[in-house]
């Protein structure tokens, strides 16, 4: 999975630009697959029959965009101004080297020189208006030769592994989940499952809306990060979870509520195989289930996260240990709903 994780971070494709993530992840897994569609919204939706039947039973939920940014003016002297597509961290970006359009024509983000920084403004995080992309051109026309309005920009990072096992790159958020779900359509699966690989979730879980709409599973697992937090200034009682101790398995995050017994089913899955997890100690964020869970008459959702440092910034770290853990996690979980179709429902539908 690390080779695929690397090239899937080494895409570029900000929310509602997801074309060429798109195309990768469909030359990858076709002829795995059973059936493929692309939705209006940009949404992969792909299914995979196994050893039981179980049509539209199950989804497997990960984001295939990224934050970024994108080009709303070019100025007289050939500056870039622009606004930034999905919450970036805005106290991060400055000197930054972004990538804008097919033609990846280079940049840097710029601000106002330090030294003519007033002590008040010092204090504060500058606001995105105050903000602009030097491209070295050195008018509007010249600009415009190489940019338009509309132009999508993605930050440059090299994808490094760094320290004991951990890895650094841009967008793992949320490659991961598509690449835990890539693996997972190359294997023999013990139960028909569908996997959405799905669009704009970083501007509003919008592609996951549509996409559970037309699916209409019964159960959706969401495979995300998570932020962690596990940083020395953070107090205790602040951090959401940690670095290298395995999956995130949630039972609330900032906007959806987890189906419990899904939650405490997770749990008991990695005990019983040994696998590490956490829960967050913290509550913060929220993906594609808050969606999900509130389409046509509601679904189940859970949710299998990793743990990742600095999120929506040019720049992730998480561990690869985590990473495999997630996979292996997911695999048990499906094998385990196979298992169990018709078990798990009590006399009121529940699981």
């Amino acid at each position: 999975m690390r080779e695929l994780l690397n090239q899937l971070c080494t895409l570029n494709g900000v929310s509602g630009d997801e074309e060429h993530v798109r195309d990768f992840i469909l030359d990858e897994i076709r002829s795995y697959a059973d059936t493929v569609r692309v939705d209006v919204l940009g949404n992969l939706i792909v299914t995979k029959k196994g050893k039981a039947s179980a049509p539209s039973h199950l989804m497997l939920c990960a984001h295939m965009d990224e934050v970024g940014i994108i080009v709303t003016h070019i100025t007289d002297e050939g500056y870039l101004k622009f606004d930034f597509v999905g919450g970036v961290d805005r106290r991060v970006v400055i000197g930054k080297s972004v990538s804008l359009g097919d033609n990846h024509t280079m940049g840097v983000i710029g601000i106002k020189a330090y030294h003519l920084v007033s002590r008040d403004e010092e204090k504060k995080i500058p606001k995105t208006s105050t903000f602009y992309i030097d491209i070295g051109a050195d008018s509007r026309e010249e600009a415009e030769e190489k940019v338009t309005l509309g132009t999508y920009g993605t930050f440059v990072t090299e994808c490094e592994t760094m320290g004991d096992g951990l890895f650094k790159a841009k967008a793992i958020d949320d490659r991961l989940g598509c690449a835990i779900m890539m693996e997972l359509l190359k294997e023999e699966l013990p139960m028909d499952v569908t996997f959405a690989f799905t669009a704009q979730e970083e501007v509003g879980t919008r592609g996951a809306f549509a996409a559970a709409f037309s699916v209409k599973p019964e159960i959706a697992l969401v495979l995300e990060t998570t932020t962690a937090a596990d940083l020395p200034a953070v107090p205790d009682q602040q951090k959401v979870c940690k670095v290298g101790n395995g999956p995130v398995i949630s039972y609330m995050d900032g906007s959806t509520i987890y189906n419990r017994p899904l939650y405490e089913r997770l749990r008991t899955i990695a005990e019983r195989e040994t696998i590490p997890w956490q829960t967050k100690e913290y509550l913060s964020g929220g993906n594609d289930s808050r969606a999900i869970q509130r389409t046509r008459d509601g679904v189940r959702v859970c949710v299998i996260s990793a743990p990742i440092r600095y999120l929506h910034a040019p720049a992730s770290v998480g561990s690869w240990s985590d990473f495999e853990y997630c996979l292996s996690l997911t695999r048990f979980f499906i094998a385990d709903v196979a298992e169990s179709l018709e078990e798990m429902r009590d006399k009121h539908g529940n699981f």
